[in-house]
């Protein structure tokens, strides 16, 4: 089976991409990664892609007329390379309803919170208002609603007492990295796959999202197996 092709979109520090690097590099990710895209030209991110000799390509909002334009731009950039799936490791714009349709069923999104609760940004500041337990990351299908595509897969860490927004978001970063890693892997070996109903998992509906083990490895749900 040939490695599955990725695009990935990132706006930041590119963390998220050196994890799918490293993953891919150690042989626990069978996957390639066909090119880096981002609306952030000086973006960490780009420059990680360019050390690691990627494809890598920037297109700022502001030289297009309006998100359409932009976006018509960026992701013609993305076609063009081919993906099996567009993989938004920390891309931080919110994508055009037109482009979404185009490459439905082909992309997904890494979320720092447990969906649907908290979309958007701020997340970790929003759980510690809310007086929450409990924190994580999700991944999740890519639809023209913010944050609101099926899930796949989950990891989870607890709220400390004493807990800050940085504190809380640097705790869960490892398990951000390991619960994309795993993700892809996933879909990556066939065992799940992107439908038009959702997420199929072992050849059947996924009923409620996988959850990331101690062993960084994804597990369904007790009871949903």
């Amino acid at each position: 089976m040939s490695a599955l092709s990725l695009a990935v979109l990132a706006s930041g520090r590119g963390t998220n991409l050196q994890a799918l690097l490293d993953a891919i590099a150690d042989g626990r990710l069978p996957a390639r990664i066909a090119g880096v895209f981002s609306d952030k030209p000086a973006c960490n991110a780009l420059a990680i892609a360019r050390a690691a000799g990627l494809h890598a390509v920037a297109r700022r909002p502001r030289d297009y007329a309006d998100r359409d334009a932009h976006d018509e731009a960026l992701f013609s950039d993305v076609a063009a390379v081919q993906p099996d799936l567009i993989v938004c490791a920390g891309y931080l714009r919110i994508i055009s309803e037109r482009t979404v349709r185009r490459f439905e069923s082909r992309m997904v999104n890494i979320h720092p919170s447990l969906l649907p609760r908290h979309p958007g940004l701020d997340t970790h500041a929003k759980v510690l208002a809310a007086g929450e337990t409990e924190h994580g990351a999700t991944v999740h299908a890519v639809i023209p609603a913010l944050d609101a595509g099926p899930v796949l897969a989950q990891a989870r860490i607890p709220v400390l007492a004493g807990d800050t927004p940085e504190a809380l978001a640097e705790r869960l970063l490892p398990r951000e990295h390991a619960l994309l890693v795993a993700s892809v892997a996933l879909l990556a070996s066939g065992r799940a796959r992107l439908g038009a109903a959702g997420f199929e998992y072992e050849g059947r509906p996924l009923r409620a999202p996988l959850q990331l083990g101690a062993d960084d490895h994804l597990h369904p749900e007790p009871g949903h197996a």
